[in-house]
C-alpha cells in the first residue's frame, strides 16, 4: 500500500472519531467563538474566529486533501477549502470561521436526517440477543448467542428474546413477533411450531431445537439487508457529483476572472464562498435516505441505493403467484361428501332423490383424523383447517400407514379411512371410485388440489385445497394500476390455477406454466421493447427474474434467502398492500430531487452574479449559500412523513 494511501486512511479515521456528538460540540464551541469575534474580537490574543476555523474548517480541508490525493476527486469540499484559505489570506477571519461553521452545520443536518431515516431499520440491530441458554446433558448453560449450533437444544424463559430460529420441542407460550411481522398481537406457539430470532417470549418457558443460527437466522438476515442500504450508489448521486466538479471549475474561473477585471480579491473570495455546490450534492442523498426512512415504517427494506430511483420509472409489474399474491401454503376451501341415490353411489350431481352417505363434518373429521399423523403438507393443511372449522377433539387413530405418492390409511373410530389421490382409490378398489370425478371436477377446474376420501371401502367424498389469494391482493393491484403501471401474473402453475388467481386479484395479463428461465425471458422481452419491469416474487425459482428485472422486490418474511439476495427491495412483513405507496413515494422522491437540484443551481448562479457586482460580501455570501443547503435538507426531510397519515403501517 502506498504511503499516501496509509496517510489518507489515518486522516479518515481521525475525521470519523467522535461522530455526531463531536460535531455538535465543535459547532457549539465555534459558534460561541464567532460571537466573541464579532462583538469582542480583542478578548483573546488572537481572533476567536480562528477557533471555528480550526474546529470546523480544518476537517473540511483535510477531507479535500484526501479526496484530491487519493482519487483526484474534485467536489464541494475543494471549493470550500479554497474559500476558507482565501478568506484567511485577505484577513476575513470572521467570514472564514462563519463558512466553516455553517458548512459543518449543513453536514450535521444531513447526518441527522440520514440517521433518522435509518433508525426504523437499525433498531433491529439492538434487538439481537447476546446470550442463549443451551441444554447440554440435561443442564442449562448460558453461552454467547453466536456460539449456538444447528441442532442444539435452547431454552427460552419468559421475557427473553429468541436467540436463533428453531422449532419448539416442549412447552407452550405466546410470542411477540411484531419486530418481524408487524403483527401487534402475540402469537400462540405449541410443540412443532417455528419461532424466529429477535421475537420476544411473552409467557411460558419452552425448549427449542436450533435450525438457523448466526448469519442464517431471520434477524441476522434483516440486519444484513440494513447494512446494504446505501444511498451513495444511486446513479443520480453520481450525476450530481459530476455537476459539482464542473461547478468547482466554473467557480474558480469566475473568481479568477472577476479578480483580474475588478482587481478586488474580496469579490473573488465571495464567489468561491457562494458557489460551493453543497446544496446540489445534498439534493439527492438526503431525499433518497428520507424516502428509505419513510418506507421502513411499512416494513420495506431498500437494499440498493438507486432502487427507488429506478422504481420511479417502472411501467410494468410482474407478480409471482405462490407466496406473493397468495399466502404460499394450501388451505381447505371445500369439503364435499359423496352423494348416493337410493343407496347406490352415482356421483355428486344425480337428479334422483338424494341422501348423504356421510355429513360434511363427518367426512372432514374422518379425513383430518387419518391425516393427523401424516407429515405431508396437504395432510397438515387438512388438520389445520379442521381445527379452525370444527370444535372438539379428533377421534382416536390406529393402524396408521402412509403410501408414498398415494396417500394415507388409518382406523378412525373403528372405521377404515383412506385419504389420498385418485390412483389410490382405484388401486384399493373403492366402490364408486369412478363417481369421484363428478365431485372433483368443479374443484379441479378452479385449480384446486383434491384429496379423495373413502370410508369402509366406499367413496365418501372429497376435500379441496388451494393456495388462497391474499385479502389485500386486489386492492394492491388496483392501487398499482391507478399509477399507470400494468400488472402481469407470471406463474409456474397451470393455466386453470392461474386464471382463478387473476380473477380474484384483478389482473388481466397472465403467463402460466413458466419455468424460472421463462419468467426471465418474458421480462427480457418486455425490457428489450423499452419497458421498465419490476418483478415481485418470493421463491428460489424467482431469483433469476428478480435479477433480470429493472427492479426486484422480494417477500422478505416467507421468501427464500436466494430470492432476497437477488432483489433490490425486500418486504419484511410480506405486506404487499404497501406496494402502491412504495411506487408513489419513489415518484415523489424524484420530484423532490429535481426541485432540490433546480433550486440549488438557480441559487448558485444568482449568488455568483451578485458577488461579481459586489453586492454580496463573503459573510453574507456564506449565509445565503448555506441557507440553500439547509432548505434542501428540510425539503428532503419532508419525505419522511409523505403519504403516511392514515396509511396502514
Amino acid at each position: 500500500m502506498r504511503a499516501v494511501d496509509v496517510f489518507a486512511q489515518k486522516i479518515e479515521r481521525l475525521l470519523e472519531w467522535g461522530g455526531v456528538k463531536k460535531d455538535v460540540t465543535f459547532i457549539v464551541i465555534s459558534a460561541i467563538a464567532l460571537l466573541f469575534s464579532f462583538f469582542a474580537p480583542d478578548i483573546l490574543p488572537f481572533n476567536p474566529a480562528w477557533i471555528a476555523v480550526v474546529l470546523c474548517g480544518v476537517p473540511i480541508i483535510l477531507e479535500a486533501i484526501v479526496g484530491l490525493v487519493t482519487a483526484f476527486d474534485i467536489k464541494a469540499d475543494v471549493l470550500v477549502s479554497l474559500a476558507l484559505i482565501a478568506s484567511l489570506i485577505i484577513g476575513e477571519d470572521f467570514a472564514a470561521g462563519e463558512v466553516a461553521v455553517i458548512m459543518q452545520l449543513g453536514s450535521l443536518l444531513e447526518d441527522l436526517t440520514v440517521a433518522k431515516a435509518r433508525a426504523g431499520i437499525e433498531r433491529l440491530v439492538s434487538l439481537t440477543p447476546r446470550t442463549a441458554r443451551v441444554i447440554v446433558g440435561g443442564e442449562e448453560r448460558v453461552v454467547s448467542a453466536d456460539q449456538v449450533c444447528v441442532g442444539d437444544v435452547v431454552r427460552v424463559l419468559p421475557g427473553e428474546s429468541v436467540p436463533v430460529d428453531g422449532v419448539i420441542l416442549s412447552g407452550q407460550t405466546s410470542i411477540d413477533e411484531s419486530v418481524m411481522t408487524g403483527e401487534p398481537l402475540p402469537q400462540d406457539k405449541f410443540i412443532g411450531d417455528e419461532v424466529k430470532s429477535g421475537t420476544v417470549n411473552q409467557f411460558g418457558a419452552f425448549d427449542m431445537v436450533a435450525q438457523r443460527v448466526g448469519e442464517d437466522s431471520s434477524l441476522a438476515r434483516m440486519i444484513a439487508l440494513v447494512q446494504s442500504a446505501d444511498a451513495g450508489k444511486a446513479k443520480i448521486v453520481r450525476l450530481a457529483d459530476r455537476w459539482a466538479t464542473w461547478i468547482v471549475v466554473i467557480a474558480l474561473v469566475s473568481a479568477l476572472g472577476t479578480w483580474i477585471v475588478t482587481g478586488e480579491i474580496i469579490r473573488a473570495v465571495t464567489i468561491l464562498v457562494v458557489f460551493c455546490p453543497c446544496a446540489l450534492v445534498l439534493a439527492t442523498p438526503t431525499a433518497i435516505m428520507a424516502a428509505i426512512g419513510n418506507v421502513t415504517k411499512f416494513g420495506i427494506l431498500v437494499r440498493e441505493g438507486d432502487a427507488l430511483e429506478r422504481l420511479a420509472v417502472v411501467d410494468w409489474v410482474a407478480f409471482d403467484k405462490t407466496g406473493t399474491l397468495t399466502h404460499g401454503h394450501p388451505q381447505v376451501v371445500a369439503v364435499k361428501p359423496f352423494v348416493s341415490s337410493h343407496g347406490h353411489h352415482e356421483g355428486c350431481c344425480g337428479n334422483h332423490a338424494q341422501r348423504n352417505a356421510v355429513t360434511e363434518d363427518e367426512l372432514f373429521t374422518a379425513c383430518a383424523a387419518a391425516e393427523s399423523m401424516s407429515e405431508h403438507p396437504l395432510g397438515k393443511a387438512i388438520v389445520e383447517g379442521w381445527k379452525t372449522q370444527v370444535d372438539g377433539a379428533l377421534p382416536e387413530v390406529k393402524d396408521f400407514a402412509m403410501t408414498p405418492g398415494r396417500g394415507v390409511s388409518a382406523m378412525v373410530s373403528g372405521r377404515c379411512v383412506l385419504a389420498g389421490n385418485f390412483d389410490m382409490m382405484l388401486e384399493a378398489g373403492i366402490a364408486g371410485a369412478l363417481g369421484f370425478q363428478a365431485c372433483a371436477d368443479e374443484f379441479l377446474e378452479r385449480g384446486c388440489t383434491v384429496v379423495y376420501v373413502a370410508i369402509d371401502g366406499k367413496a365418501a367424498g372429497v376435500v379441496a385445497l388451494a393456495d388462497t389469494v391474499r385479502s389485500d391482493a386486489r386492492a394492491t393491484v388496483e392501487g398499482i394500476s391507478s399509477l399507470g403501471i400494468t400488472p402481469v401474473l407470471m406463474t409456474g402453475d397451470h393455466a386453470k390455477a392461474a386464471r382463478a388467481i387473476v380473477g380474484d386479484a384483478g389482473i388481466n395479463e397472465v403467463k402460466a406454466g413458466c419455468l424460472p428461465e421463462d419468467k426471465m425471458d418474458a421480462i427480457a422481452v418486455l425490457q428489450d421493447g423499452g419497458a421498465h419491469v419490476c418483478m415481485v416474487g418470493d421463491g428460489v425459482n424467482d431469483a433469476p427474474a428478480l435479477k433480470k428485472a429493472y427492479v426486484g422486490i422480494a417477500m422478505g418474511g416467507v421468501g427464500s434467502d436466494i430470492a432476497v439476495d437477488a432483489a433490490d427491495i425486500a418486504l419484511v412483513r410480506d405486506n404487499i398492500s404497501a406496494l402502491p405507496h412504495l411506487f408513489a413515494l419513489s415518484r415523489r422522491m424524484m420530484v423532490t430531487i429535481k426541485r432540490n437540484m433546480a433550486f440549488s443551481m438557480t441559487l448558485n448562479f444568482v449568488a455568483i452574479i451578485l458577488a461579481m457586482v459586489g453586492i454580496l460580501n463573503p459573510v453574507v455570501g456564506a449565509l445565503v449559500h448555506n441557507a440553500g443547503s439547509v432548505f434542501v435538507i428540510i425539503n428532503s426531510a419532508l419525505l419522511m412523513r409523505w403519504g403516511i397519515k392514515g396509511a396502514q403501517q
